[in-house]
């Protein structure tokens, strides 16, 4: 594809077809919930809708913006996205939610800058490396200075604390240097040293520990701990095939805890079945190849570090989400990108979607 040329059409549909859902299913979740709390059952739904609007307009913007314009200012981005890391933290300015300080209110809605930061390192990370490819290998010069920076980012989230949203920073930095070609030994070492820290930030937390034991026997602790995994697969279960219908969910009615957040994918399962939550899966796994498939074509480093880095990133979320609500890793606080109610996820995950496409009007394919 030639410069100028329109952005990946393919890639806007499945996009779109996502967002549309998590518009619908937000609003099916959340009916219930929302009809208690505000007295509108379209309270959340209409909400999301905002966020969507919002979020769509920004990757339009952000897709005609040449994607070098990030690169020029990558050092800025990076460095406005820390300092509000920082600023969360400050009491009276971060507000808590979920026993986490994450958000930082702004009028009537808040945003997360832990949402930004993941995409800021990741825009500084692909300049780096496309800069001074041959020192990737130098553990001194390339590898050791990234990794620094990396962990110095994870250090500022883990202080909210929020290990899901660190957890995801960190994988998909050391997935862009790995495709960069930094050396496997380095990442044996990272690998043993991630295992070590790990087992510390568990053993560190006492909530953490509950979930792991939770995560092992949900049964031990059903009114617990365990609560949310056992209705997450109570809501999966009864789904079938063809599932129970697009608002029938009987796991919304207070059962599953804020269904409309990071397990709507157990009403999903549960209201559309097995074959709706396999579609929604495709899509997913769809978006993942077009936007390799956009950096692998890219015209330059840069471009292809970006566009791979960005739908890797919003992949490890997506395994990592329907991974706990299935049951297969303890619960880590991490939403269902397009799909979770929220306005600072889905409005920058549609933006870095914006760069991709940008990059695709440049991809030669």
């Amino acid at each position: 594809m030639k410069k100028g040329q329109g952005a990946d059409w393919k890639l806007i549909i499945v996009i779109y077809v996502l967002v549309a859902i998590g518009i619908l299913m937000v609003y099916s979740a959340s009916s219930i919930w929302a009809s208690y709390k505000f007295a509108d059952a379209f309270y959340f739904g209409k909400r999301q809708f905002l966020f969507a609007a919002v979020g769509l307009i920004a990757m339009y913007g952000v897709s005609r913006i040449p994607y070098h314009t990030w690169r020029i200012y990558s050092k800025h981005i990076l460095l406005i996205c820390i300092l509000l890391l920082g600023l969360v933290l400050v009491p009276g300015v971060g507000l808590v939610r979920g026993g986490a300080r994450s958000w930082i209110g702004v009028g009537a809605f808040s945003i997360q800058p832990a949402e930004f930061i993941k995409l800021a390192l990741l825009i500084f990370l692909a300049d780096r490396v496309a800069a001074r490819q041959k020192d990737i290998v130098s553990l001194t010069k390339g590898f050791g200075p990234l990794l620094l920076l990396i962990f110095f980012c994870f250090g500022l989230i883990m202080l909210q604390p929020d290990l899901g949203t660190g957890v995801i920073l960190v994988c998909s930095c050391f997935i862009l240097l790995f495709i960069s070609g930094a050396q496997i030994k380095h990442f044996i070492f990272l690998a043993l040293l991630g295992v070590a820290g790990l087992t510390g930030l568990i053993a560190s937390a006492p909530y953490r520990i509950s979930r792991i034991t939770a995560f092992i026997n949900p049964w031990n602790d059903p009114l617990g701990d365990g609560f949310q995994i056992i209705q997450s697969l109570y809501a999966i279960g009864p789904g079938g095939l063809f599932g129970l219908g697009f608002g029938n969910s009987l796991q919304k009615y207070f059962y599953l805890p804020e269904p409309h957040n990071d397990f709507i994918f157990s009403i999903i399962a549960e209201e559309l079945g097995f074959i709706g939550a396999t579609i929604v899966l495709g899509l997913f796994f769809y978006l993942l190849w077009k936007g390799v498939q956009v950096g692998l074509n890219a015209p330059d480093k840069f471009g292809s570090l970006l566009a791979i880095g960005i739908v890797i990133q919003i992949s490890l979320q997506v395994c990592i989400n329907i991974s706990v609500v299935i049951g297969l890793i303890p619960v880590t606080g991490i939403t269902l990108p397009f799909l979770s109610y929220g306005g600072s996820s889905l409005t920058l995950t549609l933006a870095a979607m914006g760069i991709v496409l940008n990059i695709s009007r440049y991809s030669h394919y």
